[in-house]
């Protein structure tokens, strides 16, 4: 009701009926504004006790900041000392002095000592190496038929751009984040290169298949994977919100881009395999895709901060202090004895047994007791199985480069590119986990080679 109606002209029921109407509003901004009042009460969501990113955290101005104690860094944040000479430098230049420079004596090679020896570093002008093909035919006079010459490898016709163009126009796209405008004048300033958006977008077109074969094999070599950690984030693709999900091991890593942010990809993804163990955080899609299930403690230690933060003195310090224990249980597990581990498991089991007796008053720390009740077999799944971590930083890890690319290019404008992007991060992740680097993995994957281990 946004006016008053004129009241005399209301009958008695007609006013009370107005009258009870008023009255249910009355009632429902009352306990809007208890909430509201509640929130303006409430610890503000950080990076450090929420899954706010670290880039939407409030930054602390430079006064602000304690004075670092220690020995002085360099201007990069590392400690000085200087850069380590090379090993094998090409080219080497002697100074000797002839005389002395006062009396102008002249000196013997055995009057002088080496007084200092450093590397000076400099780039070669790059400008693109074209090669001209001309390919003849010959003409058979005996039958007639016409021979075109064989070419060597990699001079085939069609696109003018070699497979290291490509490779370097995928790394800087997508490992870099440089848009295509930007790419053609970097290629065109740095090394000389014309090279338009359109050949840009044609040549990573071509390349799809490449990518899309490898990513083939990664997948299989999941599905059979007995552990799988995942996670997921948002993306745009033509101004429609997606999502981004990763699934990865140590193994192998896998990217792909949907819609829907439902179970369904899982089961698009796995195709019927269910692994012995699954790590994620407690998003209900990641959940039932395994037989056991840990849960990615680094999560739970935010939400028991701001718990704290909220004013829980009961049961989130003393929660925050057992997963504390947990994680320096995981780091420490692999050099103690099986006996001393299930001694620790114990002990932990015990402890968490006296917290979850707790009955905390505040509404948060209600929330996580509530939660705990439910998935508390899942806290320290990690603790049986060493080749589980305690928590999903790995996935997160993956995701950064999508959360980067997002904010510095807005989104994906078509599926395709999407698509391109999930495969490239695939291919570069599984390869990191080899020793091998992003640009490497891209040129493997261009000539046909494969980034898996062999098995």
């Amino acid at each position: 009701m946004t006016q008053l109606p004129n009241l005399s002209l209301l009958s008695h029921d007609e006013k009370d009926a107005l009258i009870r109407a008023l009255w249910a509003q009355v009632e429902k901004l009352t306990v809007r504004v208890a909430e509201l009042e509640a929130k303006l009460g409430m610890a503000p969501k950080t990076p450090d006790n929420s899954s706010m990113p670290p880039s939407q955290g409030k930054k602390p101005n430079r006064g602000d900041k304690p004075k670092r104690k220690g020995p002085r860094r360099g201007s990069l944040g590392r400690m000085g000392g200087g850069r380590a000479l090379a090993e094998n430098p090409d080219e080497t230049v002697i100074a000797r002095p002839i005389c002395c420079a006062h009396c102008r004596a002249a000196l013997g090679e055995a009057d002088q000592t080496l007084a200092a020896r450093y590397d000076k570093v400099d780039l070669p002008k790059v400008k693109p190496m074209v090669t001209r093909v001309e390919r003849y035919a010959g003409h058979c006079r005996c039958c007639g038929t016409i021979t075109l010459a064989p070419l060597p490898e990699g001079l085939k016709p069609g696109t003018p751009f070699s497979l290291n163009i490509v490779a370097l126009a995928l790394y800087l796209r997508f490992v870099h984040h440089v848009s295509c405008r930007r790419l053609h004048r970097l290629l065109l300033e740095l090394f000389g290169l014309v090279i338009s958006e359109g050949a840009l977008d044609a040549a990573f077109r071509r390349s799809q298949p490449c990518f899309d074969a490898e990513v083939g094999a990664i997948l299989a070599r999941l599905r059979r994977a007995r552990v799988v950690c995942s996670d997921e984030t948002g993306v745009r693709i033509d101004g429609h919100g997606c999502w981004n999900w990763v699934f990865q091991n140590g193994e192998v890593v896998i990217h792909v881009i949907r819609a829907s942010r439902g179970a369904g990809v899982v089961g698009e993804v796995m195709d019927g395999h269910r692994p012995m163990i699954w790590v994620s955080d407690l998003y209900g899609a990641q959940q039932g895709h395994a037989a056991e299930w840990q849960i990615c403690l680094a999560h739970q230690l935010r939400d028991c901060q701001f718990a704290i933060e909220a004013g829980d003195t009961i049961f989130a310090p003393r929660m925050k202090m057992l997963l504390l224990r947990a994680f320096a249980l995981s780091r420490r597990r692999h050099h103690l004895a099986e006996s001393t581990q299930r001694s620790y498991r114990q002990r932990l089991e015990h402890d968490l047994d006296a917290i979850m007796a707790l009955a905390p008053p505040n509404p948060h720390g209600k929330r996580l007791r509530r939660r705990y009740g439910k998935v508390r077999s899942h806290l320290f799944t990690f603790l049986d199985h060493p080749e589980v971590s305690a928590d999903n930083n790995s996935s997160e890890r993956e995701l950064r480069h999508t959360a980067a690319y997002r904010k510095v290019t807005g989104g994906f404008r078509s599926v395709w590119g999407a698509n391109l992007f999930a495969a490239l991060r695939s291919v570069i992740g599984t390869a990191a986990r080899r020793g091998i680097d992003a640009y490497q993995a891209i040129s493997m994957t261009l000539l046909g080679q494969s980034v898996l281990a062999p098995g």
